[in-house]
């Protein structure tokens, strides 16, 4: 679940680079055969059936996920 906003590559390359405080390299070509030119998502049935909505955007949500990969180095635990 999201925001509903959709986000490009860079955006996200250029967030989790300020959540990590790493460089993150990439390289910018064309789109590949079979690429989408856009995919996100409406919220509302989330909010609407579970009366949840997300609160933070994008700097946050990067944040969030590089302090839980940070402190889960191996992932999920299988137990």
């Amino acid at each position: 679940l999201g925001t509903g906003t959709g986000y490009s590559v860079l955006q996200m390359v250029r967030a989790m680079e300020k959540a990590s405080g790493r460089e993150i390299k990439y390289k910018i070509t064309g789109r590949r055969e079979g690429d989408v030119a856009s995919c996100y998502a409406n919220p509302a049935l989330a909010e609407r059936e579970l009366g949840w909505k997300a609160a933070f955007g994008l700097d946050k949500m990067c944040e969030d996920l590089w302090r839980w990969q940070l402190q889960n180095p191996a992932g999920f635990s299988k137990n």
